[in-house]
């Protein structure tokens, strides 16, 4: 790369990191760094939600669905989450801040003790941490070889520079930092987006090339479902992403907890829909359109940093590389916020007797030692990501698969209809679908439809089918749901 695209990139990181130690003098308290203290803009929440959703990830594996198999990518990939979040800005986004509101809730998991029991809690809690270690670490790598597809840097060095970046404003300032170098990362990325794809429009021959290009591609590009991204896998995906993206990701749930109220939660919600449901139209283009521009790529998830290399000067190319790893650090440092905070307030007050009284000095040092630990592991984790079997299979056969089972139990909880599902429900449909996914994947070989939708449905059925057979309704189970609901206050 050129100084210009150097000096671009390092001053990308420069200023995430004052954000950071910015934000770190608003932190007091640890509801502060885990949740913002409740003061976090409705526009701010939503796009945060929106950038703290998707990663450099979508530049290398979904560039190389793009480059193979055309717009399937954005139908499944981002679309679904488009709709499940929306569907979510009616379900749980005010069921989250009132969490918060009614029952002083810091952290996304906090609630299922009182929901179910401590051991329904603390499964979910150490399968959810354990799943997200590998879940960021595929992240990293995947920044780490647009790094090196960009300037040869190698993948060990990819990863320590841009985690060692997050490490210092994400345990600085917690959430604040978080969110506000999300709306930094942001502007900056649109601006990415769109000296892309201009460059892309002029090699088109112009504006029209937006219509004109797709004629152009090899048969079925425009398709939205193939062989092996099928109608069934797009539906299921649609569920998977509605639970994911609406608090299976504990880090997104923060972003409802952290707006001012209810109303505010929604808000925020729906603007993120709306992103998913456009931007990453934007951004993709240029992916769709890669095959006219680089043809004949032995390894596809290297198109669009060939094709960003072949038709930007210098200078941009660092700022379209800052704007790719802006989604990277914009995950990770959300998610690393989430795990302390359950780390904090769910799992170490379980295992220590002392964490129980923590003053919030205390849990606001806790917090940040536990930040700082997640992501180091994941790190290093992310150094054996090509022995995992790489980032797509990662990201799609492991956390699509598995998110499911581990939110089935935590988003039905919140929701009135399942009121006679409780702790029994929650640990058998949480075993039934990892031990699904276990058979399919490692005993049986399955497809990735398959592998992808039967972890769910085993977990759905289970739940609801416990729930309706062997009820464990309880009074105060319905007293919260009925504060959840927007009803009446607690009854004593």
């Amino acid at each position: 790369m050129h100084a210009l695209d150097w000096a671009m990139v390092c001053g990308y990181f420069g200023l995430m990191v004052l954000i950071g130690w910015w934000s770190h003098r608003r932190v007091k308290t640890d509801a502060d760094f885990f949740i913002a203290g409740g003061r976090m803009p409705w526009w701010l929440a939503g796009i945060s939600h929106h950038m703290s959703g998707y990663s450099a990830v979508m530049f290398v594996a979904y560039a190389g669905v793009a480059y193979t198999d055309g717009v399937t990518v954005y139908f499944w990939g981002f679309a679904s989450i488009g709709i499940g979040v929306a569907i979510g800005a009616w379900l749980f986004a005010a069921r989250w801040n009132r969490l918060r509101t009614r029952f002083g809730v810091a952290s996304p998991l906090e609630f299922l003790a009182r929901r179910y029991n401590v051991p329904a809690q603390q499964v979910l809690a150490w399968s959810g941490s354990s799943l997200k270690v590998f879940d960021v670490a595929s992240k990293w790598f995947a920044v780490a070889v647009l790094l090196n597809s960009f300037a040869g840097v190698p993948l060990l060095w990819g990863i320590v520079i841009t985690g060692t970046v997050t490490l210092l404003y994400c345990t600085a300032g917690g959430l604040w930092a978080d969110a506000l170098t999300d709306f930094g990362q942001f502007v900056i990325q649109a601006a990415a987006g769109v000296v892309m794809i201009w460059a892309v429009l002029d090699g088109l021959g112009g504006i029209s090339g937006l219509w004109t290009m797709w004629d152009r591609l090899p048969a079925g590009r425009t398709s939205p479902v193939t062989g092996d991204y099928t109608t069934v896998f797009l539906l299921v995906y649609v569920l998977v992403k509605t639970l994911e993206y609406n608090g299976g990701m504990w880090n997104l749930a923060q972003r409802y907890m952290a707006a001012p109220g209810s109303r505010e939660a929604r808000r925020g919600a729906l603007l993120s829909s709306a992103l998913y449901l456009v931007w990453p139209l934007v951004l993709m283009f240029p992916m769709f359109a890669a095959p006219l521009f680089v043809p004949g790529l032995d390894d596809p998830t290297t198109s669009y940093a060939a094709m960003t290399q072949a038709l930007l000067p210098p200078g941009m190319i660092g700022l379209v590389l800052a704007g790719m790893f802006s989604h990277t650090m914009a995950m990770v440092a959300s998610d690393a916020n989430a795990i302390s905070a359950v780390i904090t307030r769910d799992m170490l007050p379980v295992l220590w007797r002392k964490a129980r009284r923590f003053t919030e000095h205390q849990r606001l040092r806790t917090g940040r030692i536990a930040t700082f630990s997640f992501i180091v592991l994941s790190m290093v984790v992310a150094t054996q990501a090509q022995d995992l079997g790489g980032v797509l299979s990662i990201v799609v056969s492991w956390v699509a698969a598995l998110m499911g089972p581990i939110s089935v139990p935590l988003l039905l909880g919140m929701l009135p209809w399942f009121r006679r599902c409780g702790a029994r429900a929650a640990i058998v449909s949480w075993a039934g679908g990892l031990l699904t996914y276990g058979v399919l994947y490692y005993g049986l070989d399955a497809d990735q439809t398959a592998t992808v939708a039967t972890p769910i449905l085993v977990s759905l059925a289970l739940y609801i089918g416990l729930g309706l057979i062997a009820s464990e309704r309880t009074e105060e189970v319905d007293e919260m749901l009925e504060v959840l609901d927007g009803e009446p206050a607690i009854r004593s």
